[in-house]
């Protein structure tokens, strides 16, 4: 099968193409938000996938949008990183770090009493996650000049923190609502500055950020993931500049050499077949986009094997099938039965629902 043959990613070497895809875990439980032994374990046990990427981690204090978060802003948190790809690399993995700033999402519990900053006052009427539960976001902060130069100074850091721990490679969440997002979005986005109005200047703050990241690190180092066809969630709405939107930024991605682009799908309740929504969007942006594409919403195996044999992409990240089955590929290539993930310990803490799911064990 094409998904278990290896892969050259803009010179770095895959075992296969199966991708772990980011997903929050919430289990760094402590004050400095460092990476720990138990993080490392639940890594490495997914070793054997092509690529792993990493939960968000977020860029700066001002970033956060969540408790528990084993982020990648001080020395002590690219230490506690090395713990994590060191043990990668023991087991033979290549690891990703996914560089997070959520904007708006957010609140000022998690910024020591500090509005979120976003490209506009517009509150995304969602919910963040604080040590009481979910909570409502508030109206944030409209970013200052000074502030957008401050953050893409963050994302640069970020990535040569990434580095320094012995990442292979960085993704830039530039997805799922987030702060990338919202600059793409009108309904986020009523800026009217250089970074607002045009879909040139809404798609700006990423281009800056990858024309900085360029002058330190190697983009072919550098993953970018983008949520084309979000809708009615996270605050962010599509409109008839959508897609126009995010044709403009992944043609324009052409022109970096990247590690990939990282495609994250999006289905409602009501379809019948939300296998096809993600496929049709993939399969636009392909004809666009000249480099690696990697997708990513609700595969299995079959599905996978078949998007790439069509060549709609040229790898798949798995999300909650990776939680349940450290081993996924090998359950992939015997084609095993799957454990069951339990939604009620996604987040938490401790390895509880994150390091103790069994390995498949042949019977005798």
């Amino acid at each position: 099968m094409k998904l278990f043959e290896t892969y050259d990613l803009n010179g770095l070497p895959l075992k296969n193409r199966i991708v772990m895809a980011p997903m929050t875990r919430s289990r760094a439980d402590n004050a400095e938000h460092v990476a720990t032994p138990l993080i490392a374990e639940y890594y490495s046990q997914r070793a054997s996938a092509g690529l792993i990427i990493s939960e968000g981690t977020h860029i700066s204090p001002m970033g956060i949008g969540s408790i528990n978060i084993p982020d990648i802003y001080s020395k002590e948190q690219i230490e506690g990183w090395k713990i994590v790809t060191d043990a990668v690399h023991q087991k033979g993995g290549k690891i990703f770090a996914q560089l997070w700033h959520v904007g708006r999402i957010s609140h000022p519990d998690l910024l020591n009493g500090l509005l979120p900053l976003a490209p506009s006052a517009i509150n995304p009427n969602f919910k963040a996650f604080l040590k009481k539960g979910f909570v409502d976001t508030v109206t944030p902060k409209a970013m200052s000049s000074a502030e957008i130069k401050s953050t893409i100074k963050d994302f640069v850091k970020a990535a040569q923190n990434a580095f320094e721990a012995n990442f292979d490679g960085v993704e830039l969440h530039a997805a799922n609502g987030y702060l990338f997002h919202q600059f793409f979005a009108k309904c986020a986005n009523d800026r009217t500055d250089e970074y607002g109005g045009s879909i040139e200047n809404r798609a700006r703050l990423l281009f800056d950020v990858l024309d900085e990241l360029k002058k330190v690190v190697d983009l072919k180092k550098v993953g970018v993931r983008l949520s084309p066809s979000m809708d009615h969630t996270f605050g962010i709405n599509v409109d008839e500049e959508t897609i126009p939107t995010f044709e403009y930024i992944v043609k324009n991605l052409n022109d970096y050499n990247l590690a990939y682009l990282h495609l994250s799908g999006f289905t409602l309740a009501e379809e019948t077949n939300p296998m096809n929504r993600v496929i049709e969007t993939a399969k636009h942006f392909r004809k666009l986009y000249e480099g690696t594409l990697m997708i990513n919403k609700g595969f299995d195996k079959e599905t996978a094997e078949k998007a790439i044999e069509d060549n709609v992409a040229d790898l798949i990240s798995f999300g909650e099938l990776f939680i349940a089955n450290p081993d996924l590929v090998e359950r992939f290539i015997g084609t095993l039965p799957m454990n069951k993930a339990d939604r009620n310990t996604y987040y938490g803490i401790g390895p509880i629902g994150y390091t103790d799911y069994p390995l498949y064990q042949m019977k005798v």
